[in-house]
């Protein structure tokens, strides 16, 4: 009786000073491809296609630290057949992380992990994408008042080899970045540096390509006034060893009224290489290496989302509305005009095309959203011509997507920091 009396007072006591949270998602998204992510060729059928991700996530808080798994099901309705013996992707391990609270504005976190900074230009979750993206990483977090401080660093390999140092996957080898960020009533801005690692033809050669990428934002906050800037300048050397001398400028400017219409213009400049001139051993095209780059530049990924890597850069010119309809609906529109940023070969044209993109949000129940979208694209001949794709058809792309985000257990606490 004595021990299970002891066994109790433990556990009470633990269970007081912690919090144990768990949540689900499930995410059906049915899309409409005809043209989504280069312009659509010729004598093809579009696709159509449902997709769903399925996680499952475990949050457990104390005094001393955090720790949290997030599992995760990826699948197209249909890749596995009804009466399957496997499931084609199986379950991933997404998030697996411990925040270690070494102080209390310290702390150190280690293990699979989202990586989500500013605006995510440079560092983003893509939470977009079913299967999104994670780091394996360790992170010293310095917060106080206003200011944070965070230290990062990450090595890849692909086993627990007895030689060498090779990653054959399509990954960075190593990163290391310092990142700070400053906020008070009416702006925040923030600083980022980035060591990149890449290795080139790991079949022949382990050395380590390193590029760094120095930059920041800044926003400004008070009614009626929202303006955004971000710059970033990439040097050192590409993962062919190319001499890399590449830059990033983009501001958005947001009129915020008394009312829910908010209109907005921007624009962003990534460089790129001249397409016109031989060039050798240099490289000029900017790349946002591990950013939510579906977020940018049109919502039908023609730039920067697993493609235009290396090419002539991009001018995203844009104009935007995000109206608000009552506290559960949301509209956005925006439209864009694309052109290179560097001279195309035989031509001193640099139009690359024009984008429409819609969507409607909206909040269903607690936990339940519902949004739907609808994208144009108008691709130019230059565009064909860079992508070496014969396409006289214009380019939709529509989808549906609902949200369930169920709380599935919370437990009582107290006294957690």
């Amino acid at each position: 009786m004595r021990q299970f009396l002891f066994f109790s007072f433990v556990c009470f006591n633990f269970f007081l000073h912690a919090q144990l949270e768990v949540t689900a998602e499930l995410r059906p998204r049915f899309e409409y491809r005809h043209g989504y992510k280069q312009p659509f060729p010729e004598a093809v059928e579009a696709a159509t296609f449902i997709s769903q991700r399925t996680r499952f996530n475990l949050n457990f808080k104390s005094e001393d630290l955090d720790f949290y798994t997030s599992f995760q099901n990826i699948r197209v309705w249909g890749d596995v057949p009804q009466l399957n013996t496997a499931d084609k992707n199986g379950i991933a391990l997404h998030q697996a992380w411990v925040n270690w609270k070494i102080s209390s504005n310290n702390s150190l976190k280690i293990g699979r992990q989202e990586l989500d900074y500013d605006n995510s230009r440079m560092f983003g979750n893509v939470g977009w994408a079913q299967q999104a993206r994670s780091h394996d990483a360790l992170i010293f977090r310095s917060h106080k008042n206003n200011n944070k401080l965070h230290f990062g660093l990450a090595f890849n390999q692909d086993d627990e080899a007895l030689i060498g140092n090779i990653l054959s996957g399509n990954t960075y080898k190593a990163i290391q970045y310092a990142w700070f960020q400053k906020t008070n009533d009416t702006h925040v801005w923030s600083l980022l540096f980035l060591n990149n690692g890449l290795q080139s033809d790991p079949e022949l050669n382990s050395k380590i390509k390193y590029s760094q990428t120095l930059g920041g934002t800044f926003l400004y906050n008070k009614k009626p006034l929202n303006v955004f800037f971000e710059a970033y300048y990439q040097g050192g050397k590409d993962k062919s060893n190319n001499t890399l001398k590449a830059y990033l400028l983009g501001t958005e400017i947001n009129y915020k009224s008394a009312s829910n219409f908010i209109p907005g213009i921007g624009f962003e400049l990534l460089s790129g290489n001249d397409l016109s001139k031989t060039t050798t051993n240099s490289n000029r095209a900017f790349t946002p290496f591990y950013g939510t780059n579906h977020k940018f530049n049109g919502f039908m990924d023609y730039f920067y989302v697993g493609n235009h890597a290396n090419s002539v850069g991009l001018l995203d010119l844009y104009f935007k509305i995000n109206f608000k309809s009552g506290s559960k609906a949301n509209y956005l529109f925006k439209i864009h005009h694309f052109d290179a940023a560097a001279p195309l070969a035989g031509t001193t044209d640099k139009k690359l095309g024009n984008e429409i993109d819609f969507v409607y949000s909206r909040s269903i129940a607690q936990h339940i959203a519902f949004a739907f979208g609808w994208s144009s694209f108008w691709d130019s001949g230059n565009l064909k011509t860079l992508r070496n794709i014969s396409s006289t058809k214009k380019n939709n792309w529509v989808w549906v997507m609902l949200t369930f985000k169920p709380k599935l257990y919370t437990s009582q606490t107290s006294n957690i920091n």
